[in-house]
């Protein structure tokens, strides 16, 4: 299989079809042969064999296990280490302080920690810095505060890597333990111990876990070294697996990679999150009106952006306080903040939105390789969400700067195989960033106002490979399936696949020459089309939504009565409604057929 998918150079979203991956006979019979060996569909087993997944490894694929997956703690540098001063503060009840980031793998991370620690005697000092008067990670001030109220030991957690002149500050204070995962560029601060796949020195391999994950290894690495001096003799040890739901929550929201152990925390981490035990997670899943079983995309979509929301615009430690609380009724006090919040968030959003789309799109059409958009007053706290959907739109790099007083500030999304975080360090090395930082896929920067067109220019120059991109997001397609196949069964078959995100993206399946009988919109705000489909040759039916549905070519030709066939690009899944099970196809693009 050459070529576009059933000819399709230009969907009517204006995406070209491919396949993910073109026909390759060993391909096709390795899926075969894992077909046969598990008892499941051809169409499983090719998707499968496409993802890379061999005959020996697919059962493990489709029933991820921490006892087979989780690494020992102790390769990571410097873990047995962290743990052993963990362990220390636990034995001698000190007061530890836990320095987070305000996004959500800092919350995650961040409660993570503070339960952990509490729960085995410690008196814990949470703490998550302001994103407009403190910014990103550890400072002075907030250190120094947090030694005056007692702290012996402070654990930072998703930062505190480049901040090795600020921790100089409180030596012979308090003692740090780092724990993080963001892009090293040098020597670890002279601390305890700094936890950090992506240290230099580090070849753990571990590099795609996120910050919550490696708290998570702490917390098993610090029991550890408490068993062997027999602290738990008298006492019960603490019910780690009950911290996965957020381990889970931090991997997705962080766009971590769904495979390998990330996979088997996410999936544990679900079924940890569908017990609701949580009062602060279970009052956010209600308030977002997320009743059916939590999934990737409910992480994704309902809970992170309002855990993301408090940190943007407005009271930074909002999340954290949500994840730690364990009083039902103030939980869902908070809850209701974190969605107020977010919808405020929205507003805001959508104020910068189309300005800045439409200078981006200019930018595109003058053949940049990156995009850089600025505006006066454009809210620090937005422009990461402004920035990943030029992204989306354009299928480039995108930087989105607020400008205050002379200084910009900012944030930006790369496309994979692009390293952001890279070309921001290089940029503040060479003196052109105040400040920056970050990985591959994002990254934030401050800089004098006057020096955006030099920042701009070093992008170009750095990421230079984006203008060989199409601007359209090619469409990757890894089946065609008739509408009397979208049957329930196989609904659930596919959905053995998941969890999907970033590594392990949903499997899109096309629907040749399918006919609409019937569409409407539904909704609160008419946002969605639910639509009845059938095969060419009429017949079985199968029921169609697609979300998002605003004006132009896909919903005019998914509401046009009497059109034409089409081939519909989409995910086939099973839905659960009122104790019934059934097939739903969910639309993501269209072309002529």
């Amino acid at each position: 299989m050459t070529g576009p998918v059933l000819g399709v150079a230009r969907s009517l979203s204006g995406r070209r079809w491919i396949w993910r991956q073109p026909a390759d006979p060993v391909a096709d019979r390795l899926g075969l042969g894992i077909a046969q060996r598990l008892g499941v569909s051809e169409l499983l087993g090719r998707l499968l064999a496409v993802r890379g997944i061999g005959v020996e490894a697919a059962g493990s694929f489709l029933d991820p296990t921490l006892r087979a997956l989780l690494p020992d703690p102790a390769v990571l540098i410097d873990m047995d280490r962290a743990a052993a001063r963990l362990a220390d503060a636990v034995r001698r009840g000190e007061t530890v302080a836990v320095f987070g980031d305000y996004d959500v793998d800092g919350a995650c991370s961040g409660a993570i920690m503070a339960s952990f620690l509490r729960g085995l005697g410690c008196q814990v000092l949470p703490y998550v810095p302001d994103r407009m008067a403190e910014g990103y990670g550890p400072n002075l001030p907030a250190l120094r505060g947090l030694v005056a109220r007692g702290a012996t030991l402070i654990v930072c957690v998703d930062c505190g890597t480049a901040a090795g002149d600020v921790l100089a500050g409180i030596k012979g204070e308090a003692e740090v333990v780092v724990l993080d995962h963001h892009k090293a560029e040098g020597p670890p601060p002279d601390v305890v111990a700094t936890v950090n796949p992506n240290r230099l020195d580090c070849d753990s391999g571990l590099r795609h876990l996120c910050a919550g994950a490696i708290a998570f290894l702490a917390t098993i690495a610090t029991v550890r070294a408490l068993r062997r001096d027999g602290f738990f003799a008298a006492r019960p040890e603490p019910d780690l697996m009950g911290l996965l739901d957020m381990v889970a929550l931090a991997t997705v929201c962080d766009v971590m990679p769904l495979t390998g152990v990330n996979r088997a925390l996410v999936t544990q981490g679900l079924k940890v999150m569908a017990r609701r035990a949580r009062p602060g997670i279970a009052a956010l899943l209600e308030v977002a009106q997320a009743r059916d079983r939590p999934s990737a995309m409910t992480l994704g979509f309902a809970l992170g952006p309002r855990i993301n929301a408090a940190g943007r615009i407005s009271e930074s430690d909002l999340g954290l306080r949500l994840l730690l609380c364990e009083d039902p009724v103030e939980a869902r006090g908070i809850a209701t903040m974190l969605d107020a919040v977010n919808r405020q968030r929205q507003q805001v959003e959508a104020g910068m939105l189309d300005a800045a789309l439409l200078e981006a799109e200019a930018q595109v059409q003058a053949g940049r390789a990156a995009v850089l958009v600025s505006g006066a007053g454009w809210h620090p706290g937005v422009v990461g969400i402004v920035a990943g959907r030029i992204k989306e739109r354009f299928n480039r790099p995108a930087c989105v700067a607020g400008v205050a007083e002379g200084l910009a500030k900012g944030s930006g999304r790369s496309v994979p195989g692009l390293d952001l975080g890279s070309a921001v360090i290089a940029a503040r090395q060479a003196g052109i960033l105040t400040t920056g930082g970050g990985h591959a896929m994002a990254a934030g920067f401050s800089l004098p106002e006057a020096r955006l067109a030099d920042f701009h220019a070093f992008l170009e120059a750095r990421l230079a490979a984006a203008a060989d991109l199409p601007t359209a997001v090619d469409l990757a397609v890894e089946g065609t399936l008739a509408v009397p196949a979208c049957t329930t069964e196989l609904a659930q078959e596919l959905a053995r696949l998941s969890p999907f995100g970033s590594g392990n993206e949903e499997p899109v399946l096309i629907l040749p020459r399918a006919r609409v009988v019937r569409a409407d919109r539904v909704g609160k705000e008419s946002n969605t089309i639910r639509a009845f489909i059938e095969g060419e040759g009429g017949g079985a039916r199968v029921k169609a939504v697609m979300f998002r549905a605003k004006d132009g070519p896909v919903a005019e030709a998914l509401l046009a009565r009497g059109g034409g066939p089409l081939h519909l690009a989409g995910h086939l899944r099973a839905e659960e409604w009122n104790g019934a099970t059934t097939p739903g196809f969910f639309i993501t693009d269209a072309a002529p057929a």
